[in-house]
């Protein structure tokens, strides 16, 4: 198992390879500028502190992710207008997805948490986001009309909350691609494995049920339909508050579902192994 700790020249690396990683990505549109900025710190925290495998897993994330958002954008385009943000992440989506895992690998090294529990809770955070983000750009593609989490009710595609079979299928895949990528890398042991992959699939369905319950959502009185845009939906007409909390935004959803999954994962680490 890969040690976390501090090493100044791994950090110095570290920024340096994320600088320039960040910024072909944002070259190629999978990142804007500020994204590029909260990109290199999370980047050259995760390669300084947990070497090379932490930071393929992390990229492991990140292509799959801005691949598969560029992947049959003609057909998402009508669905994707009302996601709240497009296809260049941000520093808020950058900070979202990759906050608790890189958080996860400080703690190890500051002696706050032993290493098995950072590994754990690293692989099993970005396997709640890759299995959301896939489950997002791949279920509104799904023939059949997408249901609530919460309550089974029929929602039109890309509404928050909303759950479909093929999105759940691939979710799971998601997970699993990386807790086996993980462990392949020496991160987590093969009985793990399991663990951060049921990790990373409930944490994708507790962002589903935050995005059906108490995540903002606004109404668009000139389509009248549901919408994560504020303060103007895509027509240009201006949004209002429909349902949920007005601070709970699609990224903090996203964070607190990572966080849900890294602890249910060191849950069962605790419990099982």
């Amino acid at each position: 198992m890969t040690e976390v700790q501090v090493s100044t020249a791994n950090l110095l690396i570290g920024f340096g390879l994320a600088a320039v990683a960040a910024g072909v990505a944002w070259r190629l549109g999978m990142l804007s500028v500020n994204g590029w900025y909260a990109a290199i710190p999370l980047g050259g925290l995760t390669y300084g502190l947990g070497g090379l495998p932490a930071a393929i897993l992390l990229l492991a994330f990140f292509a799959s992710s801005s691949l598969l958002s560029r992947a049959f954008a003609r057909a998402k385009r009508q669905v994707s207008a009302n996601f709240a943000k497009g296809g260049r992440r941000d520093w808020a989506q950058v900070v979202a997805n990759g906050g608790v895992a890189v958080f996860s690998l400080v703690m190890a090294a500051t002696g706050w948490v032993a290493t098995p529990f950072a590994w754990v809770a690293f692989a099993a955070a970005l396997a709640a986001v890759t299995a959301d983000t896939w489950a997002t750009e791949i279920g509104v593609l799904s023939a059949g009309q997408p249901f609530l989490i919460t309550s089974g009710k029929r929602v039109p595609p890309g509404t928050s909350g909303g759950i479909s079979f093929l999105g759940s299928g691939v979710a799971l895949l998601g997970a699993l691609l990386i807790s086996a990528l993980a462990w392949s890398l020496g991160l987590i042991t093969f009985t793990v494995l399991p663990f951060v992959g049921l990790a990373g699939l409930l944490g994708s369905f507790i962002d589903s049920a935050l995005g059906a319950t108490v995540q903002a959502v606004y109404w668009c009185p000139q389509c009248k339909k549901e919408t994560e845009r504020y303060p103007v939906h895509y027509c240009g007409h201006s949004t209002t508050l429909y349902r949920g909390w007005r601070w709970l935004d699609n990224d903090w959803v996203n964070f607190l579902s990572s966080l849900a999954a890294a602890l249910i994962a060191i849950g069962l680490f605790i419990w099982f192994v």
